[in-house]
């Protein structure tokens, strides 16, 4: 393949011999290693390698200076910040740094462009003047703060430059700028030197002032990376060029290399269509399986943060690959370790409980199941958050989480129980994590090393920083500016830039051809990017300081990619059909230039493959160890709400009584269901308690509504351990507990005017075992009842209810419905209580009513079993008749369940 850096390198060797003398200076490292490779495999072997510079590097040679890491420059611009605003008018560090990032964003432009900063940040003040907040005769002091504000940046921008410059440090700008103030003494001091720009494109005025005046003095030469149509004027790519070939002295008497045609006869071009981008990435995977050499193929993400997904989705046939892209530390599993560290520490802030010294919960929760912490004693840790569950401590200090385990596990466990002592200053929780860091080396292996290695380097970067300018000085400053770093810092891959699959981004591909090239992403928006302007100069301010904006970066993304494409001979361009849903993320206008340039393109649209499968219904066969256990389980005994759970679902009743699972506890922050309903069945007990077999009057049940409170009280202690029920949604529940008790005992109050009530029995355990006709053994049913009473010589079996029940619930005409429907369990559990009772009577004439008292529906008193016929009728009565023939279905419910032919089914329709 003809590559331009191939071109670049026969040129040269043709037109110099002396090669030592030569230096070549390219746009990326990433282009150097390529070009020496080139320059490897093509000059003698007796001669001495040229020399071979990134442009980054080169200009930090002309400036003398040494270019500055992001974060240190933030700190040193806070320090000259600090300088200029008295401590009542100074910003936190973190509120600075919101804004900083900005500001040294176009300080570096205002450079590389060679900016007067006094005429343009006066220009911006002046701007700002004229906005709609000053034009009030007697403007806010938040308009007045405001517009000191961009009259300061001037200020800054200065003070910065000298301190940094003062210490042999700049930003790129910064180097830029003092590059193009010491070049007359590099060009005196290098006449016998000549240097090749290869693959530039767009230039800031600081390079194109370095490259004029190197091809003036004739010690250089350019070799621009175009064909001729980046020479048309409709072409947006060629922007930049045009205007050096037309503009630059130079060019007006020297040819203009490298301006060349190239035959695109050959080249197969695919544009693709996919919905979302793991379609995207998923047809890349498949779409590589089927190359043989991936030594000349480049894979391009437009949108980075794609990285991840990608290395998920390659095929095991790509052996070899090289990434250009850093991967993001908070995309890094052990990044979720220290959010929840910090999490931990501020939620203690949140809720005031430093004094304390506890915890939330789900905070402490959330580290324990942290996989990095359970690399070590993990099985000590699970114990630890079992005891939590149980225990159901809402806030828990250090000193609870110890007493939960033994002396000896605790000394295993003194790495956590260091986690929960908060240092109270900011250089102490960075020595913190970088102690939990030197610890969990020793339980990792691979990978997993080289993250903690990175975050290792991060805590040092911060606690050196910090203790030289002692800018973070709490946990949420501290906090902030470490997810910032997360978001800005990337892992580094290492590989073999000149084999296998080249993964890049969009830039990484400047000077450098493939001849299969596969780019992602090629919608509006990402392709190019858009119009995301990041900085304090609007449109026009950068337009008459001709500083770039969103065109020209529009311009230099289409010269990428048509530069990208044009030596290629597979290229396969992949986009997104799915809009973001608010007309945006269209199909990139790069590529409809280029279905109308090249009606030869192979165009299609693809979708996932949706596999049709069969819905397999769950079932377990009835094996003699289940058969087993089921007898010992109706042995033993047999309740109402375990035949309600077979009815519910089968393979639950399975799970539960066969196998033994129960669901797991959990901390209960807000009161549940069932804790309410344990409690109310509690306080009504012990308020009836006292009067079984007595007739109740009015003054029993005023005597009982004094005791509620206490009672309510008690019983939450109770059922709701070390729960909280004084504010919030506990405090609701609990008035509506004592709501629901009083309304009932209003009710009683209102039914002893015209009848008589007796307690007979609260909580009443009945059990009564039978015989079914093909079961080789006796049934035990067992079952407590709320409530068995006597109004005016009619027994009553009562259940109550927390939940809502309606009378529609327990009308009942036909029992063979019984044990088909989840609705009728209800009915099924006081019919089941009804027939226990019967059979431990001696008298069997008796008048029995039976049902439901529900909390929710009050109103409607107490709701009996209906057995009428008519829609409206009433027909109470419990009679022997009546349970004998519920009996013989509740039977065939036994039979169904202990026969070995019939496995449990899983139910696919669950009303819940």
């Amino acid at each position: 393949m003809n590559t331009f850096i191939s071109n670049v390198v026969n040129e040269v060797i043709k037109n110099h011999e002396n090669y030592a003398n030569l230096v070549f200076v390219l746009p990326s490292q990433r282009a150097c290693i390529f070009l020496k490779e080139e320059l490897i495999a093509k000059l003698p072997k007796s001669s001495f390698l040229p020399k071979i510079i990134s442009i980054e590097n080169y200009i930090q040679e002309l400036a003398d200076l040494n270019l500055i890491d992001n974060t240190q420059l933030l700190f040193e611009f806070y320090d000259v910040y600090k300088e200029f605003f008295p401590k009542e008018n100074r910003e936190s560090f973190e509120a600075f740094s919101q804004w900083a990032t900005i500001a040294l964003h176009d300080f570096n432009e205002i450079d590389s462009y060679l900016i007067n900063s006094n005429a343009i940040f006066s220009s911006l003040k002046d701007i700002k003047q004229l906005d709609k907040w000053f034009q009030n005769q007697k403007p806010s002091q938040l308009a007045i703060n405001y517009l000191n504000f961009f009259g300061s940046l001037d200020v800054l921008y200065n003070a910065l430059s000298e301190k940094l410059k003062s210490n042999k440090y700049g930003y790129q700008g910064l180097i830029y700028k003092e590059a193009t103030n010491n070049l007359e003494f590099y060009i005196q001091t290098n006449l016998n030197k000549h240097i090749f720009y290869v693959g530039f494109n767009a230039l800031n005025k600081a390079e194109e002032y370095i490259f004029q005046e190197m091809l003036n003095n004739n010690i250089a030469t350019v070799y621009w990376d175009a064909n001729e149509t980046f020479f048309h004027k409709s072409n947006e790519a060629g922007v930049f060029l045009r205007k050096y070939k037309n503009e630059w002295n130079y060019y007006k008497s020297n040819p203009f290399l490298w301006t060349q045609t190239i035959e695109k006869n050959n080249q197969k071009t695919h544009i693709i269509g996919a919905p979302k981008n793991i379609t995207q990435i998923k047809y890349v995977g498949e779409l590589l399986s089927k190359f043989d050499n991936f030594n000349k193929t480049a894979l391009v993400l437009a949108d980075e943060n794609l990285l991840t997904l990608t290395l998920n989705s390659l095929p095991n046939k790509v052996k070899n690959i090289n990434i250009t892209m850093g991967y993001p530390l908070n995309d890094i599993p052990l990044a979720n370790l220290f959010e929840k560290l910090f999490k931990l520490y501020l939620n203690q802030q949140k809720f005031n409980k430093e004094s304390e010294e506890q915890f939330y919960y789900k905070d402490v929760l959330n580290l324990l199941n942290d996989p990095f912490l359970n690399k070590f004693e993990d099985e000590l840790l699970q114990v630890l958050i079992e005891k939590i569950k149980n225990e159901n401590s809402i806030f828990l200090s250090a000193n609870a989480l110890k007493k939960y385990i033994s002396t000896e596990e605790q000394d295993k466990l003194q790495l956590l129980f260091s986690l929960f002592i908060i240092p109270t200053n900011v250089n102490l929780i960075i020595e913190q994590c970088i102690y939990l860091i030197n610890k969990l080396k020793t339980f990792v292996e691979g990978v997993e090393k080289e993250y903690l290695y990175r975050f290792y380097a991060v805590f040092q970067q911060l606690k050196t920083l910090n203790l030289k300018y002692q800018h973070i000085s709490d946990l949420k400053t501290l906090i902030h500016f470490f997810n910032q770093l997360l978001k800005n810092e990337k892992l580094s891959f290492q590989g073999e830039p000149l084999q296998g699959l080249q993964l890049m981004g969009m830039l990484e591909t400047r000077v450098l051809d493939f001849e299969t090239v596969i780019i992602t992403s090629v919608n509006e928006g990402i392709l190019p990017a858009g119009k995301n302007e990041f900085s304090f100069m609007p449109f026009d301010v950068k337009k008459h300081f001709k500083l770039p904006t969103y065109q020209e970066k529009d311009a230099i993304f289409s010269y990428h990619f048509q530069r990208l494409l044009q030596r290629a001979k597979n290229v396969y361009l992949i986009y997104n059909t799915e809009t973001d849903g608010y007309g945006a993320g269209e199909k990139s206008r790069f590529l409809t230039k280029l279905e109308i340039q090249n009606p030869n393109i192979i165009k299609s649209i693809i979708s996932p493959k949706i596999q049709s499968s069969k819905e397999v219904v769950f079932q377990v066969e009835k094996t003699p160890e289940v058969l087993q256990k089921l007898k010992e389980v109706f042995s033993k005994g047999i309740s109402p709400s375990a035949l309600a759970t077979y009815i519910y679902n089968p393979i639950s009743f399975y799970e539960q009584k066969i196998l033994g699972i129960k669901e797991q506890d959990e901390v209960e922050e807000t009161i549940a269901m069932n804790t309410m309903g344990s409690v109310i069945h509690d306080v009504l007990e012990a308020l009836y308690k006292p009067y079984i077999n007595v007739f109740l009057t009015k003054e029993h049940i005023v005597n009982m509504e004094k005791q509620t409170n206490g009672l309510l009280g008690r019983f939450f202690q109770k059922h709701y351990l070390n729960g909280n029920i004084q504010t919030g949604k506990n405090k609701l529940i609990f008035e509506v507990c004592k709501n629901h008790i009083q309304r009932f005992l209003k009710q009683e109050l209102q039914l002893l005017k015209n009848h008589q009530l007796k307690i007979k029995a609260l909580e009443e355990s009945l059990t009564t075992e039978l015989i079914v006709e093909g079961i080789n053994f006796p049934i035990k049913i067992k079952g407590i009842v709320d409530r068995i009473d006597e109004l005016d010589g009619v027994i009553r079996i009562i259940d109550y209810k927390t939940g809502k029940v309606e009378a529609k619930n327990l009308k009942l005409t036909n029992f063979s419905v019984i044990a088909e429907d989840y609705k009728y369990t209800k009915a099924l559990q006081v019919m089941l209580y009804s027939y226990m009772y019967s059979k431990n009577l001696t008298n069997k004439n008796i008048n029995l009513q039976s049902g439901i008292i529900s909390f929710k529906n009050l109103n409607s008193g107490f709701l009996k079993m209906n057995f009428s016929e008519n829609s409206r009728g009433k027909d109470y009565e419990v009679t022997l008749e009546r349970i004998n023939e519920f009996m013989v279905e509740v039977n065939q419910l036994f039979i169904e369940i202990l026969n070995p032919e019939i496995p449990f089914t899983e139910n696919k329709n669950l009303p819940f």
